[in-house]
């Protein structure tokens, strides 16, 4: 009777974990014919700025690319507001099918989360990371009145110079504001920031001398030095700008601190549940489109770098290097946007 029960038992842990396995099986294979048949209608990437910018003009040159190399519609959506938490949330929340993603910057993907006390969403957990696009580094403007052409001539300058000094960037908590912000602690040099809508207003105060310096895009750094108007101290990142080759990385002028080593960027981020055959598939698509020798030059006057593709696991090896470094400086200049 016992070997009957014992048999009985087998037999009903058999079947159980048969139907596991069948079930798992069905699941690796929907898993594998959803990649296979994706995109099996047109695809959203929202941009969560408005329409015109440079990112904008990023995400429409690959969004054009996908359309013909996946053979269906990839539609721009700009959904502006609130520093880009409105557009990205409203990816977080899409189904995760593929077919809605994010195009976005470093701001919305991964610094809001220490600017915001109750951000809509979280990064980690709600979005999977797609592809890294390109970097965007930014360079340090100096006014011309400034006697420092140099890291190291600013160094000493503003050193002498505590309390004196103002500087500018395009918003609270945006890279420029915070690069300072520590630049400022680094050297003891109490400047006061004064915080801008957006890089033009800023760049007009510091071409006038209201302000004595800033940081800002590559491009609009090389059309202002160009002119005379203001000069380059050096720029952000490990290696130099494609838009400003000559101009020397502040890591090469002895500035080691990891803020100045790591740039911006613009990625694709899509809803975290998303399966992983499926994202793999969108970022080697985008893969394919940035190696396009069109695509590489028109990145590079959109955002002043070559597209880089990084896939799923080599962006989210560098977000993972990143983030404690954005976490601390947030942290300890005390920026907040609540």
């Amino acid at each position: 009777m016992q070997a009957a029960t014992v048999r009985r038992r087998d037999f009903l842990g058999l079947a159980l974990a048969s139907t596991a396995v069948a079930a798992a099986t069905r699941d690796a294979h929907a898993q594998g014919a959803n990649a296979a048949g994706f995109p099996s209608k047109p695809i959203t990437m929202v941009v969560p700025f408005p329409a015109g910018g440079a990112t904008d003009g990023a995400a429409r040159l690959i969004a054009d690319k996908l359309r013909v190399q996946l053979g269906q519609p990839v539609l721009v959506d700009n959904k502006p507001g609130a520093s880009g938490i409105l557009g990205t949330d409203f990816v977080a929340r899409a189904p995760a099918d593929g077919h809605t993603v994010v195009f976005s910057l470093s701001t919305s993907l991964l610094i809001n989360q220490f600017l915001y006390k109750k951000l809509p969403y979280n990064p980690q957990k709600d979005l999977a990371l797609v592809s890294h696009v390109v970097n965007a580094p930014i360079a340090l403007l100096v006014h011309p009145s400034l006697p420092a052409s140099n890291a190291v001539e600013l160094a000493k300058y503003i050193s002498a110079n505590k309390g004196k000094i103002s500087y500018g960037s395009w918003g609270v908590g945006s890279a420029g504001h915070l690069s300072l912000a520590e630049m400022s602690q680094k050297f003891g040099a109490d400047m006061t920031h004064v915080a801008y809508k957006g890089e033009a207003p800023m760049l007009q105060d510091l071409v006038g001398g209201q302000i004595q310096m800033a940081f800002a895009s590559t491009l609009q750094a090389k059309t202002f030095a160009e002119a005379g108007k203001l000069k380059i101290v050096g720029v952000t990142g490990e290696k130099r700008s494609g838009a400003l080759p000559n101009s020397p990385t502040l890591l090469e002028q002895g500035w080691k601190d990891d803020i100045f080593r790591i740039t911006g960027w613009a990625a694709v981020a899509a809803p975290a549940a998303t399966p992983k055959p499926v994202i793999d598939k969108l970022a080697e698509e985008i893969r394919k489109a940035c190696e396009l020798p069109e695509v590489r030059t028109r990145m590079l006057a959109l955002l002043g770098s070559e597209p880089t593709a990084y896939g799923p696991e080599q962006f989210a090896a560098l977000y993972a290097r990143e983030l404690p470094v954005w976490q601390r400086v947030v942290k300890d200049t005390g920026a907040s946007l609540d």
